[in-house]
Formats: C-alpha cells, structure tokens, sequence
C-alpha cells in the first residue's frame, strides 16, 4: 500500500501500546477493501490526553480508538456521547467529522456478535457473568441489547457487583452475589451461559481461574471467557475437558474493532472473520 498526501488516517491511543494488535487488524482488512486508510497505534500519556486528543482532530484524523488508561478520562473531551457508552460508562472509539468528536462503546457490540455468531439463544434466557468491573459493564449491555431475561453477577466485590447492578436494573433482571456463596453456586446448576470478565488467567498469569466449581454446570452450558491470551484460559481448558462448548475474546476483540469501522467507515461490509483470522494469526507469531 502507498501512502500519500490523500491517505486518511485513523488510529489508537493508550499507554503502553507497543503490545496493541489494532493496527494488524485494522490495516489487514482496509488493504483488502483497497482504501486508502492506514491505522496506526500511538501512545499517549495521561497528562497528555487533552493535547493528544486535539492534535488527532486538528490533524483531521476520521476517528480514533482507546484503550487503557484512557476509556474513562476521554468522556470529558468528547462533543457527543452515544447512550450506550454513556451507560457503560466507557469510550473506546471515536468518530471525528465535521469537526466534532463522537464517542461510542463497540466492546459491548463485539461480544455479543461472538454469540450471535455460534447461534446461542440469547433472547428470554439467562448469564452468570463472573466480575463487576468495565468489561462486565459492557458485557451487561450487549446481553440487554439480545434480550436477555435475567443476568446474575458473581463477584469477589460483592459492594462493586452491586453497584454495577444498581446501573443497569432498569433495563434488565439482575441479581448480585459472592461468588463463593451457597446460592451463587445453586444458580450455576441452571445457567446456560457463563461467562468470566475478569483478569483471572490472562497472561502471565496462566494458572489461575475464578474460584468456580465448573462440574455444578449443566453439561450444554456454554462457557465464555473473554481473555484471549491465552487462546485457552485454565477456565477454558477446565470446561472444555468436562465436555462444555467454549468461546475465547479473540471474537469479541475482532468484533468491536469491525463495529468501530463500520462507524468511520460508514459502510456494513465489513469482513470480520478476516480481522479475526489476522489477530489469531498474530496471537501466534506472538507467543
């Protein structure tokens, strides 16, 4: 691909962003739809986030993505904020045109294509989401977006389970526990989805896994991790040596990055197996 005067950049922000795969993803599909786009990955300090924030409008940047630290802080700096993120109470994509900025949330929107994409049946059913922090938060709102009837939240934070489902009780049934409490692990006996949004077994920390009694699951329950690396989590390889059907983040990592270019973009025709496919692929050479 050769970059030009023309070319129209988008991008990510965060510290540290060495580690980011965005921009494989990202440059794999729009070199395939032969745009000229190039999407890059910049790092941004946090007492520099106003000034970062600024120079990508002032250099006429189509959007932007944002990762950690910065989903929280950049609410401050946008024009606009769909209900969904604000809900959430997290930005992570940005869409810049006619010189205002735009904030939406397109985690929630990932995660919930993952499923969509194995065919579960989300609308009427019920979740146990294990963790109450952002990416819960997201999760949450992709599972009301389907529909769901009822979500309980199992959590070491009992006091943050709460608020988090203070949130969002308008919009859903929802119920908090101690994880490690009796009537948490009687609601396991009936889930038909669970699903682990915390840090528990993510890399380099690969031997642990929420304190779940995986054999109290029925046997069809399906049992989605949204850490991707590892590929397997310890949570993952428990369930699927007792038979469960599994799900990792790679999917719902692709996911929000082909929702975020969908709104630059402006058009549907987004290849999401592709990204998926390259940040896989990527995972590898990586390990």
């Amino acid at each position: 691909m050769l970059y030009t005067g023309n070319t129209k950049n988008l991008g990510v922000i965060g510290n540290p962003i060495h580690h980011s795969l965005s921009p494989v993803i990202q440059n794999t599909v729009l070199q395939s739809m032969q745009l000229d786009y190039a999407y890059i990955a910049m790092e941004v300090n946090e007492k520099d986030l106003p000034i970062a924030v600024a120079g990508l409008k002032a250099l006429h940047f189509c959007g932007f993505n944002i990762t950690i630290p910065h989903k929280i802080n950049i609410m401050q700096y946008l024009d606009n904020i769909d209900p969904a993120a604000q809900l959430i109470g997290a930005v992570n994509t940005v869409v810049i045109k006619n010189n205002k900025l735009y904030g939406y949330n397109t985690d929630y929107e990932g995660f919930i294509n993952a499923l969509y994409a194995k065919n579960f049946p989300l609308k009427n059913n019920s979740a146990v989401i294990l963790g109450a922090g952002g990416a819960a938060r997201a999760v949450i709102y992709g599972l009301h977006s389907a529909g769901i009837k009822t979500i309980h939240i199992g959590a070491r934070n009992i006091d943050r389970a709460r608020h988090t489902a203070a949130d969002f009780s308008h919009l859903t049934d929802i119920h908090t526990y101690n994880w490690t409490e009796y009537e948490f692990k009687k609601i396991l006996h009936d889930t038909p989805l669970l699903i682990n949004t915390t840090p528990l077994g993510m890399y380099p920390h690969i031997d642990e896994m929420p304190p779940i009694d995986i054999s109290l699951l029925p046997a069809s329950t399906l049992v989605y991790d949204v850490i991707y690396t590892p590929e397997k989590t310890k949570l993952l390889k428990t369930a699927e040596t007792m038979g469960h059907p599994i799900l990792n983040g790679e999917y719902m990592l692709a996911g929000q990055g082909a929702a975020a270019l969908k709104k630059w973009l402006g058009r549907k025709d987004i290849d999401i197996d592709l990204m998926r496919i390259a940040l896989h692929d990527a995972l590898q050479k990586n390990l």
